[in-house]
């Protein structure tokens, strides 16, 4: 990682960049707990209603009305998002509880010899006067472009669902379980991907609220600062 320094007034921006961010989520969540506007059900929604994640004690739910005249591949595209933004938000949810529980990575992050331990964590590590440098935010964003583009995506064709991944190597015993196995790890997943989607942004939030004063003793992973 290369070392960078920039004037105050970046650091301000990035500041008010992450409060549009945090505010931009919770509008967003907000509007998914809306009540939905009262309209006949079309074909399209009762052919959906059966699919995996519609499931109690909501059931079928899509308040924003995306599937409306919806076919199955718009269905199949709009899971496939889900189950990618349920994926990192599990990765970064656990990626907080792991740090904030002091474990890092040993050794250096850069050639001036900072651990990777002297960075806050959280987003902190990433907007704030004690971020990371910003070259070392690329680094991140090129490796995770590499793995969008060329890795995590259905290279050989052979997915039996939208998020299937394995592409022919990675298998873990999964073609040995029945079907009735298979739909209940993948209903698995979805709901910890769903709750993983809540779970990080409450903790974003909660980063926030340290700034201004109200910062919450949370479980397991004490203060957030």
């Amino acid at each position: 990682v290369v070392e960078s320094t920039f004037p105050p007034i970046f650091q301000e921006r990035k500041k008010e960049t992450m409060k549009l961010i945090v505010a931009a989520l919770l509008a967003g969540s907000a509007v998914a707990f809306a009540p939905a506007q009262v309209a006949k059900t079309s074909t399209s929604l009762n052919a959906f209603e059966d699919e995996l994640g519609a499931q109690p004690p909501l059931g079928f739910f899509d308040p924003l009305g995306m599937l409306a005249d919806a076919d199955q591949e718009r269905f199949d595209r709009l899971r496939y998002v889900e189950l990618k933004h349920g994926r990192i938000c599990q990765l970064a949810f656990l990626g907080q509880i792991v740090t904030r529980g002091g474990v890092h990575l040993s050794g250096s992050i850069d050639q001036a010899g900072h651990s990777f331990d002297s960075y806050p964590n959280g987003i902190a590590a990433l907007f704030g006067e004690n971020a990371i440098p910003t070259a070392g935010l690329l680094q991140i964003i090129a490796f995770v472009g590499f793995l969008e583009l060329g890795v995590m995506k259905d290279v050989t064709g052979e997915a039996e669902f939208p998020g299937d991944f394995r592409n022919g190597a990675l298998d873990f015993g999964w073609d040995s379980f029945d079907e009735e196995t298979k739909l209940t790890k993948r209903a698995v997943e979805l709901n910890n991907g769903r709750a993983a989607q809540f779970g990080i942004l409450g903790l974003m939030v909660h980063e926030k609220l340290g700034e201004i004063d109200m910062a919450v003793d949370l479980p397991i992973i004490g203060m957030l600062q």
